[in-house]
């Protein structure tokens, strides 16, 4: 959980480029399929549910975080 919120400190201070925003679509990608991963293995019962959860919901705002600096 760390480094999602170092990386999200790291893209925030950055300039608006191009390759910024192939940076911070990347970013979204790995954080949407880090959700879903997360939700398969409380599914599975490989993490708890309040684990889980708790992750998610992290990785949830990190999106939204990340989606307002690409708009």
């Amino acid at each position: 959980m760390k480094e999602i919120i170092i990386t999200i400190g790291v893209l925030m201070g950055m300039t608006s480029t191009p390759d910024d925003k192939i940076i911070l679509n990347e970013t979204i990608n790995n954080i949407q399929d880090m959700k879903e991963w997360m939700i398969e293995d409380r599914n599975n019962g490989v993490i708890s549910p309040e684990y889980a959860d708790y992750y998610i919901q992290w990785l949830n705002e990190s999106e939204v975080k990340l989606i307002q600096i690409t708009d």
